[in-house]
C-alpha cells in the first residue's frame, strides 16, 4: 500500500504545482526561485512533445504512447505488489507510474506538459522539467540499478 500512497502523493504534487505555475501570469517568468541563491529558475513552458518538443507535431503519437508506456508501468507496479519483488523495482515502478500519470494527465487534458523548472548549472541551464519528469529519470535509473547489481527472489506469490 505504501507504494499506490507514493505514486499518487508525487502525482498529486507534480498536479498541484502545475496548477500553481499555470495560475500565474506568464510575464512572470522565467524567474529565480526565491530561497534557492538563483539555482533553480523557474519556467511557465508548454511542450506538445516528448522529451525537448520532440514529434511535437505528431500529436496522437504524444497522447497515446504515454498513455500506453503509463498503463503498462501502473500494471507491472500492481504486478510486482502480488508477488514477492524486489524493493528497489517497486520503487522504481511507482516512481515511474507517479510521472507518467501527472504527464498523462496534461497531455489529455491541457494538450501539452507543464515543465516548470531548471537548475542553473552546467548543461541542465538548457533543460526544464517538472515533478513528473524527475520521477520517471529516478525510477528508470532505480529498475537499471536493481537489475544490474540487485540479488534476491523476484516472481514468485507472496504466501498468505
Amino acid at each position: 500500500m505504501i507504494f499506490l500512497g507514493l505514486t499518487a502523493g508525487l502525482s498529486g504534487l507534480d498536479l498541484f504545482l502545475k496548477g500553481r505555475i499555470e495560475a500565474q501570469d506568464a510575464s512572470r517568468f522565467p524567474r529565480d526561485l526565491e530561497g534557492t541563491n538563483g539555482k533553480i529558475r523557474l519556467y511557465q513552458n508548454h511542450n506538445e512533445g516528448f522529451c525537448f518538443g520532440r514529434l511535437e507535431k505528431y500529436k496522437e503519437l504524444t497522447r497515446q504512447l504515454p498513455l500506453i508506456s503509463t498503463s503498462a508501468s501502473a500494471g507491472m507496479l500492481v504486478w510486482t505488489l502480488t508477488r514477492q519483488s524486489r524493493f528497489l523495482d517497486r520503487l522504481g515502478l511507482s516512481l515511474i507510474t507517479a510521472g507518467g500519470l501527472s504527464n498523462l494527465y496534461d497531455r489529455m487534458k491541457r494538450g501539452y506538459v507543464v515543465d516548470y523548472f531548471s537548475v542553473q548549472a552546467g548543461w541542465l541551464k538548457k533543460v526544464v522539467l517538472n515533478v513528473g519528469d524527475v520521477c520517471i529519470f529516478m525510477g528508470a535509473a532505480l529498475l537499471c540499478i536493481s537489475g544490474l547489481f540487485g540479488t534476491g527472489r523476484r516472481g514468485k506469490k507472496r504466501k498468505g
